[in-house]
């Protein structure tokens, strides 16, 4: 049977819709994999350095489930392999029964008992279940504090570095090294001083800046010191639905033109969630993108939530100021309270979803982490090392929940015996671990559902 032309074009032409969508699929992957693994092997490698420091031996430290893909024997006796289903990982301790560490395999000589998991003392045993959150936060702080030192500390005073490339209307007659003084006539004499400014400049294409460039005080004009920059693009957001990337320029909304980024935060809640026309500036080319506000929950400096209308964006100062480099001491303090703030929204977040007093939509499960992760590495390596830091402390924040099956749970019983002077029974402890199970399997299934039927 002879195929018309039409119908092989027509077939040529859906391959080449599909591999587009096939590459981004993998790249999703991908991109989700590297981060998982990094995570799921600090993690682990914290219940092994603990546990061996605790007199603990690991028979297996593995990298993945399922088929072993590769492995070797190190001199200690512990085979260290990686499996093809890269979706976690476990340390197999001597004598246990599964990679949960849960019951004993009865196959340990009564010599060797010391150095399994049941045999060991209580605090051996609790240090080393929690090792792996710990490495988790350890990771989270070394990561960010990295990030600290690299970007550094905004010079004081302020000083112009690189100028953001911006539309031709957006003239500017600063320099890179002019020192800041006043933007409008208000005052730059704090580094705090940026966060209030977005309410008071009024939202004009051009300002006036007061400086002082080659030791002369002078007045200039500038961009906007908050233009329609998008920064950041959140991942799963409206905006990024609308295909909006960063370094866009939003020249108007509905028509709307828009000089300051303050004005897309109020015309955007303004619009009650209607469909908005977002004209952008983009390499010099102008492009016009449909955006659907979503609702969303805020969480608020002083505790709580607010529900706004966002598209999920955010906004930056025109240029990249210079910066003095920090050291690690301080970078340590900043990166610590970092994650600190992290886990306490986490936390307030999962309270408040309990309470019902906002969405469940706030849960991501499997599929809205791969695609976060596909979004924040097309933005760049340094959000996508970022948004690694935050889901390791989430995963550091996670396997502490008192539930069985997870680090928490195994404290849990650890802090009973502590109390008790015996060890939960077997039945007692197979029991709570299939309820553990069945919790953690009924989340993930709730959040895949969440990702992509509830809230898509």
């Amino acid at each position: 049977m002879r195929v018309k032309p039409s119908a092989i074009w027509d077939s040529t032409l859906d391959l080449i819709q599909i591999v587009p969508m096939f590459g981004n699929f993998a790249y999703m992957i991908v991109a989700f994999v590297v981060a998982l693994s990094v995570i799921v092997a600090i993690h682990e490698l914290g219940h092994y350095i603990v546990g061996r420091w605790c007199g603990i031996h690991a028979d297996v430290f593995s990298l993945g489930f399922g088929p072993v893909i590769y492995s070797r024997v190190d001199k200690r006796g512990t085979r260290w392999q990686i499996a093809a289903l890269p979706v976690g990982g476990y340390v197999k301790f001597m004598g246990d029964a599964n990679a949960a560490s849960v019951g004993s395999d009865g196959k340990v000589a009564e010599a060797d008992m010391r150095r399994t998991m049941p045999g060991a003392p209580l605090w051996a045993r609790a240090a080393t279940a929690a090792a792996g959150p710990i490495f988790n936060f350890i990771l989270a702080i070394a990561i960010l504090a990295g990030l600290f030192m690299f970007h550094g500390r905004v010079s004081e005073p302020l000083t112009f570095g690189e100028l953001r490339d911006l539309p031709p209307s957006y003239m500017s007659e600063l320099r890179d090294g002019d020192v800041m003084l006043a933007v409008e006539g208000q005052l730059f004499d704090d580094p705090m001083r940026t966060v209030s400014l977005a309410d008071v400049l009024p939202p004009k294409e051009r300002l006036s800046y007061t400086i002082i460039r080659d030791g002369r005080e002078m007045i200039v004009e500038g961009p906007h010191y908050f233009p329609p920059v998008v920064s950041l693009v959140h991942p799963r957001s409206a905006a990024d639905d609308a295909d909006i990337e960063m370094n866009d320029v939003i020249l108007a909304i509905d028509g709307e033109e828009v000089f300051a980024f303050a004005q897309v935060q109020e015309i955007v809640p303004a619009a009650n969630g209607k469909e908005l026309t977002f004209t952008i500036w983009r390499d010099g080319e102008i492009l016009e993108k449909t955006v659907s506000p979503r609702r969303s929950d805020v969480a608020q400096p002083t505790g709580g939530f607010e529900t706004r209308w966002l598209v999920g964006i955010q906004g930056r100062v025109f240029f990249e100021p210079n910066v003095d480099k920090i050291g690690p001491v301080e970078a340590f303090g900043y990166a610590s309270d970092s994650v600190w703030a992290m886990l306490k929204t986490s936390m307030s977040a999962l309270k408040h979803i309990a309470l019902g007093k906002i969405s469940t939509c706030n849960l991501s499960g499997p599929i809205g982490i791969a695609e976060t992760s596909k979004t924040m590495a097309e933005q760049g390596p340094i959000n996508y090392i970022n948004l690694i830091a935050g889901l390791s402390a989430a995963v550091g924040l996670i396997n502490l929940f008192p539930i069985p099956i997870l680090d928490g749970g195994h404290l849990l019983f650890y802090a009973y015996e502590a109390v008790a002077r015996r060890k939960p029974s077997d039945g007692a402890v197979q029991v709570f671990m299939f309820v553990g199970l069945s919790l953690i399997l009924s989340m993930m299934m709730f959040t895949v559902l969440n990702d992509t039927i509830l809230c898509p």
